[in-house]
């Protein structure tokens, strides 16, 4: 059996496994979304930096996303993440992960990939740790503005992105997660991540039925 076709029959066995165990429910996305890009930050696009990741087919798909969201008119936030020069507000998470210096204040790593930053009328969150949430008053602004749904896209699969998708869930807003806008330096852990969150923590949908929400949104604004 070739290498592609024990993969194809793997994963068959574990959709198959998680359908057993009542992991198989479906979110439906509400009629009020926002665009949440996690952390489009220079760092994983810049092949001096020791966290270039090779997403760059991720960025793309981000600038396409967050053009649709701004065409539908629906809100849009970005984050980034910030340190102190010596790295005292990221605390244990910091120190566990040492090379998080390269988003220290003064570095240009932290900057936003080109295309991607925030326009003046959307919101910046500045966070220190790997949820969107934490730390921030990301949840007060979506409830303030009627949020129900976060379209989600960003680096990483495995971290950021995954730690805000379940917080997002666990703030009570429905997170989709954009599947071709989201990436991670591991295609295997990347994979991963994304089965685990549209099985246990929200929806993950290609571009093209997301642009089609995005329409859809934008009609009813």
């Amino acid at each position: 059996m070739s290498g592609s076709r024990r993969r194809a029959t793997r994963e068959e066995s574990q959709e198959n496994d998680y359908e057993r165990a009542g992991l198989d429910g479906s979110l439906t996305p509400g009629a009020s979304p926002a665009l949440l890009l996690v952390d489009p930050a220079r760092a994983y696009v810049d092949p001096d930096c020791p966290l270039y990741a090779g997403v760059e087919p991720a960025v793309e798909a981000m600038r396409a996303l967050l053009a649709g969201a701004r065409r539908a008119g629906i809100p849009v936030v970005v984050t980034r993440v910030r340190f102190r020069p010596d790295g005292g507000d990221g605390g244990v998470f910091f120190r566990k992960v040492p090379t998080l210096r390269v988003f220290a204040e003064g570095s240009p790593y932290g900057d936003f990939i080109d295309g991607l930053a925030p326009a003046e009328e959307e919101l910046t969150v500045t966070k220190q740790y790997p949820s969107a949430f934490f730390g921030t008053s990301l949840a007060a602004y979506l409830t303030a503005n009627r949020i129900d749904t976060l379209l989600i896209g960003g680096l990483s699969t495995s971290g950021c992105v995954r730690a805000t998708a379940l917080d997002a869930m666990q703030h009570g807003f429905v997170p989709v997660v954009v599947e071709e806008a989201v990436g991670d330096r591991d295609p295997d852990v990347h994979a991963a991540n994304l089965f685990d969150i549209r099985h246990k923590i929200g929806e993950v949908w290609p571009m093209e039925r997301v642009m089609g929400y995005l329409a859809a949104a934008g009609e009813r604004l």
